[in-house]
């Protein structure tokens, strides 16, 4: 995940380095590290520079990166793929890196599903993406997509139409569909592979 939102946030708030450091529990260079790019945000400090900050957790999306270096993605997060969510703010990543699928762009990002309404035999899959849709569109409709909910969850279903304007239903092979959400965002699903 880029630091992007941090940096943009320290200048739209007028908050500095230096709180933000003792908000972390880390020294100034630390945060100077984040910031250039030698240190990644931990899990645990997200929700921390967010109250800091004052501002919206940042979503679970790639981007804007250099192609993959050494074949490796960053895998940023899990992903529901049944009654669980996984919310942004409570411990997505990046964790760790992954090898990347063919063909992978400087935009493709991996998350790990968490659930069975894939069945069983997808819990702790990898899930690739790299091609984000803000705001979603119909050409995903049937498709198998990661979604980013308005409401902070990330879920990893395929998208219907509802009947409601600006709204979707989600469906899984094993679990009820939910029924009229709204999405910040989707991605198709690019490849999957068991971890």
């Amino acid at each position: 995940m880029t630091v992007d939102w941090i940096r943009k946030a320290l200048v739209e708030t007028g908050k500095t380095r230096s709180g933000l450091a003792k908000a972390l529990g880390r020294s100034p260079s630390a945060v100077t590290d984040l910031l250039n790019g030698s240190r990644r945000l931990r899990a645990e400090e997200i929700a921390v520079a967010v109250e800091y900050l004052g501002v919206e957790p940042p979503r679970l999306v790639g981007g804007g990166r250099a192609p993959p270096r050494d074949g490796r993605v960053p895998l940023v997060g899990y992903v529901g793929a049944g009654a669980v969510a996984h919310f942004y703010s409570d411990g997505q990543g990046p964790f760790d890196e992954v090898p990347a699928p063919d063909a992978a762009s400087g935009h493709t990002v991996a998350v790990q599903i968490r659930g069975h309404s894939l069945g069983a035999l997808f819990d702790n899959w990898l899930v690739f993406y790299d091609d984000v849709r803000d705001p979603p569109g119909d050409d995903l409709v049937g498709r198998m997509c990661v979604c980013g909910l308005a409401d902070g969850r990330i879920l990893i279903k395929a998208l219907k139409r509802s009947q409601s304007a600006g709204l979707w239903n989600l469906l899984s092979n094993l679990e009820p569909p939910i029924y009229d959400v709204a999405l910040d965002w989707a991605a198709v699903v690019r490849e999957m592979r068991p971890r």
